[in-house]
């Protein structure tokens, strides 16, 4: 590659190789400064091409990167690009490849030590490094791997886990019931303890309400301001989750409330970020403890550990790789996901509210007493309106309640409830008036219940 000056008192470099197909090529380079610099960056470049091992580190890692970025998920390199960008290259980039040895290692640990990162960030930087020598070890021919002699950095210590028990969870559920999106988006996570990405990658197209099934077979990420829907996280996540009756009803429900969505549209069209709020909000007007996303995942597989499945069970049900959490793996009989899910419809639809103890010798249900909070304004305007009904607080409540003088509002629910009830009184006011010897009075009802109930059927389609 001869080096030559350039018309504008620069240098350039006439640049020619044979690429792995045998043929033959030139490039230039322009733009040094001095000669100097022009030779070193070809004698650099016929290294890097040869692969010969006293290429800069720096060189090593853009062969690294072309051979293993296409091989691994985008968000996963993205994370391994920022450790070799942000705590690699700075400190062994200049470095000849084939002259880093194990005591360069050691001091660039005690060089990380002093900058207070975790445990766990350690290790993983300290990985990073040693696939970039194996990588060198196994196709370029370097003698050694100086980053496994030394031994690793720090220690894998799994952030401290929380869980929620199926009784907060439901005073969560209750809490966010005003957002439906965000209401649904959760009972999917707690009931069949998937990923918040493959969450987020769910379309029409992956449900099956013939077999309450729900199939994940994709994850979404947020990648430099696009949205990216990747391959989940292993092989093993590619599976069908079998959801509980009472979960294939609610989302029945859900996505009859998406106008015109197409089968390969998100159903969850909502970020990380928003259900990180979400929880945040829930979990202080539920007056639980704000636990991560993802440990709402951990608190399904406890309820299923809690329920007498074994680890394999449960390994299959949430996709699960690895030996540390489920011991090992094998596949279901069809019939174990179905027990899974039908005992988890029974066991979501146990009284959770009222405690053994407001039960007598007969097991039947003594009164309960209901409370509730109220602000000292609220307080005052119902002090106001029980003294000018002239009945005891405790009755005027009652009455209020029973009588049903209230506005239901967004709550998903007590609108199903509403409209399964008006459903069945139609039904009957219906075989009533069959009969041909009705009142007016009694037409007008059966009319008006019509309207209504169609009103609210245009509304969930």
């Amino acid at each position: 590659m001869p080096v030559y000056k350039d018309v504008n008192n620069t240098w350039k470099v006439y640049y020619r190789y044979t690429d792995y197909r045998g043929e033959r090529h030139q490039t230039t380079k322009r733009g040094f400064l001095t000669r100097r610099e022009a030779v070193a960056w070809e004698r650099e470049a016929l290294n890097k091409r040869a692969t010969k091992l006293d290429m800069t580190f720096a060189s090593f890692v853009e062969i690294y990167i072309g051979d293993m970025q296409n091989r691994v998920r985008e968000n996963t390199w993205h994370t391994k690009e920022h450790i070799i960008r942000t705590k690699i290259l700075p400190y062994f980039g200049k470095r000849r490849l084939n002259e880093i040895e194990p005591k360069d290692i050691m001091a660039w640990h005690n060089d990380l030590l002093k900058q207070s990162l975790s445990g766990t960030y350690l290790k993983t930087i300290h990985n990073q490094l040693s696939a970039i020598f194996n990588h060198a070890v196994r196709f370029y021919g370097l003698a050694s791997n100086p980053a496994s002699k030394v031994g690793n950095i720090g220690r894998e210590s799994a952030k401290e886990m929380q869980i929620w028990t199926k009784e907060e969870y439901l005073k969560f559920s209750f809490a966010i019931m005003d957002k439906p999106i965000s209401f649904y988006a959760f009972e999917m996570l707690y009931w069949c303890g998937i990923r918040e990405g493959e969450l987020l990658a769910l379309t029409p197209a992956d449900f099956d309400f013939t077999k309450n099934i729900v199939s994940i077979t994709k994850s979404y990420q947020r990648l430099h301001g696009q949205d990216i829907i990747t391959e989940p996280k292993t092989r093993k996540s590619i599976r069908d989750v079998q959801m509980p009756d009472f979960l294939a009803d609610e989302m029945k429900d859900y996505l009859h409330q998406l106008y015109g969505i197409g089968e390969n549209d998100r159903i969850f069209e909502v970020t990380k970020h928003y259900l990180r709020n979400e929880m945040k909000r829930g979990s202080a007007a539920a007056g639980v403890k704000c636990i991560r996303i993802d440990d709402l995942r951990h608190s399904h597989v406890s309820l299923l550990v809690d329920m007498g499945f074994t680890a394999v069970a449960i390994a299959d049900r949430v996709g699960h790789e690895s030996i540390h959490i489920t011991y090992h793996y094998a596949h279901l009989f069809p019939s174990t996901q179905k027990e899974m899910a039908n005992k988890l419809d029974a066991f979501r639809k146990e009284e959770v509210w009222v405690s053994a103890k407001n039960r007598d010798s007969k097991n039947r249900w003594r009164s309960i007493t209901v409370g509730f909070r109220v602000s000292p304004e609220e307080n005052e305007q119902i002090n106001i309106a029980v003294a000018l009904s002239g009945l005891s607080k405790q009755e005027y409540c009652y009455r209020k309640c029973i009588n049903r003088d209230i506005i239901v509002q967004g709550n998903p629910r007590v609108y199903k409830a509403l409209r399964e009830q008006l459903t069945a009184v139609l039904n009957e006011l219906k075989r009533i008036e069959a009969g041909g010897n009705i009142r007016d009075e009694l037409s007008d009802n059966i009319r008006l219940i019509t309207r209504t109930l169609e009103g609210m059927k245009e509304e969930c389609i």
